[in-house]
């Protein structure tokens, strides 16, 4: 079995995260900015990546960035929110 490279990404200009395998873009996790709070509005993976985990390591990816840059996190995205909630150790960078 081949070892797969992953990796997350910010892309700022677009307003989404991206999750990378080997170099392909398999999916998205759109943000708005306002004030201090980073707010996911819509997580997209590509349907031969879906179950395979890469929506789980895009969320971590991204929350984990947000909390380098010592910022809130509004989880409008359900699937954000519900991964939040299987996570608690994230929880602390939800805003009131």
């Amino acid at each position: 079995m081949e070892m797969q490279s992953t990796e997350v990404v910010d892309v700022p200009e677009e307003g989404h995260y991206a999750i990378r395998v080997n170099g392909e873009q398999v999916g998205l996790a759109s943000y708005e900015v306002n004030n201090n709070t980073v707010t996911f509005t819509h997580t997209e993976i590509s349907p031969e990546h879906r179950d395979s985990g890469v929506g789980g390591q895009l969320v971590q990816g991204a929350l984990d960035d947000v909390r380098d840059r010592r910022l809130a996190v509004e989880p409008q995205c359900t699937f954000v929110r519900h991964w939040i909630d299987e996570h608690q150790e994230y929880a602390d960078l939800v805003g009131p």
